[in-house]
């Protein structure tokens, strides 16, 4: 053949495939994918065809391998049946009928019931909190377990790792779980691993991506969770890892970036709870079921029977899960809130349901802010949660932009003056349906007058964003903010 036959036959076979791909993506993307999402990888298929169906093969599939799924269902069986027809709960009559039905949501979705008897303490300071959790493990006697989605050893945090290191020597068995590629990436982790191993900590990763040991799924479903158990009694929890404020990035010294972040301490039976989903993962990674002496001894729990007590229920959520748990609890909040919805997001990027639920509340009438940085440290995700801030200012939130050089990482949700959620999930896409989380759902004035302490430093050192100064943006910016939303919806 000559060379303009082959360059033909090239040619026709280039626009088969092309149409070969274009026709599989319509038939194939959008089955039980969610109507937005399709369009966003129908997309970049239709528009960059081959390299959009790479990207498609590498991460368009949220299901996990089939034995990481087997283990996290039949974790979530043993907790479903040692919490069957189990009420925790003093008083039912306190609540009312809709925290009731948020309550048997969760529950119907986890396993894990709501408790009474609790009490938590809210800490954002960042080296304060790491300090309280190197206190509470410096007491340990049975067990420490730790989970993070990122750790590393730096001056931050020597002070956990030595009280890890005493805990040991004391003959206290400690875990801990670490998602691989967030921590593996960080530049001091090889220094991180040495010192676990030499302490003797029993560690392993969460989600490991390495192809050449067997182990894959797709790269970006990552364990975000923060929980710190010590002995079953007392636990840590919220947006914090361990790891320095700079998140120990040249990037990030650079630009002088400083996070922000809010851990409860918490103390009663919703800490089995937390340790319940630290088992869980831990089985999930290792196949290893620990027994009673990874477990919460119930004569020892500290029960607070005080006008102050907490109710509480912890919700892990995840793509091991069926249902968007955090999503549905968080949506269930806001359309059930009566007075005001005040919400702290990093990374806010809402799906549709999201946005109306919270565009919905101020329509009602209701008092709705949001706490957001100024600044962001992925380009990306700002410019998408960039893009929503028109339809919220429009319809009445108040939005409150929190000064550089510091990132705002802290994840809550306050509603009315006794519901609250904080823990490690975003309000984005990504913590909807891709990242493993977990939240708290506290009922109590106390804990909420915390927040609103918190929330109210944030005004002081904040600033409001107003329609006015959002409409003088420039349209370069607001081209960016439109690209990078839809570019959010690929899941």
């Amino acid at each position: 053949m000559s060379g303009g036959e082959w360059s033909a036959l090239i040619g026709g076979i280039v626009i088969v495939a092309d149409w070969v791909i274009r026709i599989a993506a319509l038939i194939i993307i959008p089955r039980e994918r969610k109507p937005t999402a399709a369009m966003a990888w129908l997309l970049a298929i239709f528009l960059i065809p081959f390299i959009g169906i790479l990207l498609y093969l590498l991460i368009g599939n949220i299901r996990l391998p089939k034995r990481r799924m087997e283990r996290q269902e039949e974790a979530d069986r043993m907790i479903a049946e040692r919490t069957a027809n189990v009420d925790l709960v003093a008083d039912h009559d306190a609540w009312p009928a809709w925290f009731d039905s948020a309550v048997a949501q969760n529950t119907r979705l986890t396993g894990l019931p709501a408790t009474s008897g609790n009490r938590a303490t809210l800490i954002d300071d960042y080296q304060g909190s790491i300090d309280a959790m190197a206190a509470d493990i410096a007491t340990a006697t049975r067990f420490v377990h730790v989970e993070f989605f990122i750790v590393a050893l730096d001056d931050t945090t020597r002070g956990f790792f030595a009280a890890m290191e005493d805990a040991v020597r004391r003959g206290v068995t400690v875990r801990l779980l670490m998602d691989h590629i967030s921590s593996a990436k960080v530049p001091v982790h090889k220094e991180t691993i040495a010192e676990l191993d030499r302490i003797g900590v029993e560690w392993h990763y969460l989600l490991p991506v390495r192809p050449f040991k067997g182990e894959w799924q797709r790269p970006d479903l990552r364990n975000h969770r923060k929980i710190v158990v010590v002995d079953g009694l007392v636990g840590h929890m919220g947006s914090q890892n361990l790891i320095d404020r700079s998140y120990d990035s040249p990037k990030n010294l650079k630009r002088g970036l400083k996070w922000q972040e809010l851990v409860a301490r918490v103390t009663g039976p919703a800490v089995v709870e937390l340790n319940a989903v630290f088992r869980s993962d831990w089985f999930a990674e290792t196949g290893v079921v620990l027994g009673d002496e990874a477990n919460t001894r119930v004569e020892e729990l500290a029960i607070d029977t005080s006008p102050e007590a907490l109710d509480c229920q912890v919700v892990p959520s995840g793509p091991a899960f069926e249902a968007e748990n955090n999503l549905r609890q968080f949506l269930t909040l806001v359309n059930s809130a009566q007075e005001r919805v005040i919400i702290t997001s990093p990374y806010f990027v809402p799906d549709e349901a999201m946005l109306y639920a919270i565009t919905s509340a101020r329509l009602r009438g209701l008092d709705v802010e949001l706490f957001v940085s100024e600044i962001g440290d992925q380009g990306g995700v700002w410019h998408a949660q960039r893009s929503y801030y028109r339809a919220l200012l429009t319809a009445g939130v108040r939005i409150w932009l929190y000064p550089g050089p510091f990132i705002l990482h802290a994840k809550h949700l306050s509603i009315d003056e006794d519901v609250a959620v904080i823990g490690s999930s975003n309000m984005d896409i990504r913590s909807f349906a891709l990242n493993f989380e977990v939240t708290m759902l506290v009922r109590g004035a106390s804990f909420v007058a915390g927040m609103r302490d918190v929330e109210a430093r944030y005004r002081e050192l904040g600033r409001e964003l107003t329609l006015e100064e959002w409409n003088r943006q420039p349209a370069s910016a607001t081209f960016l903010d439109g690209i990078a939303r839809l570019t959010s919806a690929l899941q």
